[in-house]
């Protein structure tokens, strides 16, 4: 009785302390501190999830998950689970994307303004996109055909081009892997997303997988150059004392202690790749360097780093005729964001061939002209209250210039003033409207601040939104 006692008060406490949000921690160390602040001056970026699921135009990994969710239904429906895991883990064998040209990806990423990357060497059902020695599942395996190819580490080929446009380079990973059977053994049917055998009774096993883990992470941080960024993905894999009220909802069963060992993989990931930042997502703790909302934006600026992860168009992964998000709508999105202190970064999925649709070609560079006349009022900038009145966004630059970005509807004429309040300049003070000549006059009216643009500025046929920069 004495102990049944014991564990009800455990579990009662464990039960209060999830529900409990954990502070953000801020990184000690100066390298990575330093290096967290030239990733806030970054701002836009780019993600890709790619892999064998490409080739069905399917979400990816969900649909191997045991979960009753909208993004886990599997297609076509009806294929008896064992039978629809074999057909998936099958598309390794005809897994082929001859079209794969990573430097046309990372020339229009730098056209478009991107400074940074996260590309996905592995999603949770553990198919690897790089030359892993811990697994044959992966694209250089010999059953690949793609692994006759001199490019087959898509991995360091993306890197390597990336890196040659001066794009900073990020590795997502995941921690949990469905395919290796420290995780999911197959001795046991998986039951949710989590491992599927009980850990405090098979504990040499686990042991495998913090050590499988550590060592793939430790191929990433010694073969593939220089890492800015260690992107970690799958937060149920986390202690037990570190669940919050969100992740216990993950769990289908009782939750267990999946301690990864993030001290030592920091300790190894920092030791090759000094100040890399890490991104142990979701598990709010000493390895969450940066937040990272997933397909929304905070209403209002956050008090620690932070990165909103957005599609281009509707869904992570490759989907033949995906629908792209307008580029009045993506630019809007980054200056909201950017007002609040925060990044930006944008996914694109390669289809099966290794191209990516023409139309993200097309986005990327409007975009890039946006940026190329307004980058000034993104890149290096931090939040400055109150961020918004309406829809102008403000930025400041570290040496306290300031601008006003208006943000226009899709089609709108650019108004000859611009009202806005709460930013109220010194007297004297000068402004110009980014990439047009000529005079900005500005004067008080009340409260607000009424800025009068230039009469060559309404003769161009300017698009998406105007950055006034105020000196």
């Amino acid at each position: 009785m004495k102990n049944m006692l014991l564990t009800v008060c455990l579990l009662a406490g464990f039960a209060v302390h999830a529900q409990e949000e954990h502070p953000y921690v801020k990184e000690k160390d100066p390298l990575v501190l330093q290096k967290l602040e030239e990733w806030q001056d970054w701002k836009f970026g780019l993600m890709m999830h790619w892999g064998t699921y490409s080739q069905w135009g399917i979400v990816e990994s969900w649909s191997l998950c045991p979960e009753d969710e909208g993004w886990t239904h599997r297609k076509p429906e009806g294929i008896p689970y064992c039978e629809y895991v074999q057909k998936y883990e099958a598309l390794a064998n005809t897994f082929n994307p001859v079209k794969f040209d990573p430097a046309r990806w990372a020339a229009a990423a730098r056209k478009a303004g991107m400074r940074y990357m996260v590309f996905t060497t592995k999603h949770h059902d553990g198919f690897n996109m790089f030359d892993t020695k811990q697994s044959a599942y992966r694209i250089t395996a010999p059953n690949v055909p793609f692994s006759k190819d001199p490019r087959a580490d898509v991995t360091k080929e993306v890197f390597n081009a990336f890196r040659h446009e001066g794009i900073h380079i990020g590795a997502y990973f995941s921690k949990p892997d469905w395919n290796v059977d420290s995780y999911w053994w197959p001795y046991f049917p998986p039951k949710d997303r989590n491992v599927n055998y009980e850990i405090s009774k098979y504990p040499d096993r686990w042991k495998q997988f913090q050590q499988f883990t550590y060592n793939q992470i430790e191929e990433l941080m010694t073969g593939y150059g220089k890492v800015d960024i260690l992107w970690l993905d799958g937060g149920w894999v986390r202690p037990l004392d570190m669940h919050t009220k969100e992740s216990l909802g993950w769990n289908k069963t009782p939750a267990q202690d999946q301690d990864i060992n993030m001290p030592a993989i920091t300790s190894m990931a920092r030791k090759h790749q000094p100040g890399l930042i890490v991104v142990d997502r979701s598990v709010h703790g000493p390895y969450e360097n940066y937040r990272t909302p997933e397909q929304q934006i905070p209403e209002k600026p956050l008090d620690y780093p932070w990165e909103t992860c957005m599609t281009m168009a509707g869904s992570w992964s490759y989907v033949p005729n995906d629908r792209y998000k307008p580029v009045n709508r993506i630019i809007h999105n980054l200056v909201d964001i950017v007002a609040k202190g925060g990044n930006y970064l944008l996914n694109i999925g390669p289809g099966p061939d290794g191209a990516w649709h023409d139309e993200a070609y097309r986005k990327l560079d409007s975009i890039g002209q946006w940026m190329e006349i307004n980058g000034d009022a993104i890149y290096g900038t931090r939040s400055v209250a109150p961020y918004k009145d309406g829809k102008v966004c403000f930025s400041q630059k570290k040496n306290g210039t300031i601008y006003a970005i208006y943000l226009l509807d899709e089609g709108e004429a650019l108004p000859p003033v611009i009202r806005f309040s709460g930013i109220t300049p010194a007297g004297g003070a000068k402004m110009e409207l980014l990439g047009v000549n000529g005079k900005v006059s500005w004067k008080k009216a009340g409260e607000a601040v009424e800025v009068k643009l230039p009469a060559s500025a309404l003769k161009k046929n300017l698009k998406y939104a105007v950055a006034i920069k105020i000196k």
